[in-house]
């Protein structure tokens, strides 16, 4: 399947065995949000009006979300960081363990007589 041109209208129904890909559903959807009927589109592309109106609902909520988002919020890169450091710490605390438990100098010896 070719890339659509960002300009270009979904029209019709899918070929056989073909699926609809998120820039075909986001064309539709803008469709519907210029004011489209959910009836009309439905006939034309021979999709059923729920999946129309679910595809409409997901894509307002992914808005709704993505505005929420803040750039650059200090709390969230601090808590960035501490999880990296987290990690971090983590890894050397399996690190050592792992040496103490191998016999060696760090190795936990037995009482000598």
């Amino acid at each position: 399947m070719t890339k659509q041109n960002q300009n270009e209208t979904v029209t019709g129904p899918l070929a056989e065995g073909q699926r609809w890909s998120a820039a075909r559903k986001r064309e539709v959807v803008l469709r519907l949000l210029r004011g489209e009927s959910v009836d009309a589109l439905s006939r034309e592309l021979s999709i059923e009006i729920y999946r129309l109106e679910q595809w409409r609902e997901k894509a307002l909520a992914g808005i709704d979300e993505s505005l929420k988002k803040r750039q650059n919020d200090p709390v969230q890169t601090e808590l960035n960081q501490a999880m990296r450091r987290i990690g971090e710490l983590t890894m050397e605390n399996e690190l050592l363990w792992e040496r103490v438990r191998k016999p060696g100098p760090l190795a936990k010896r037995g009482s000598s007589k």
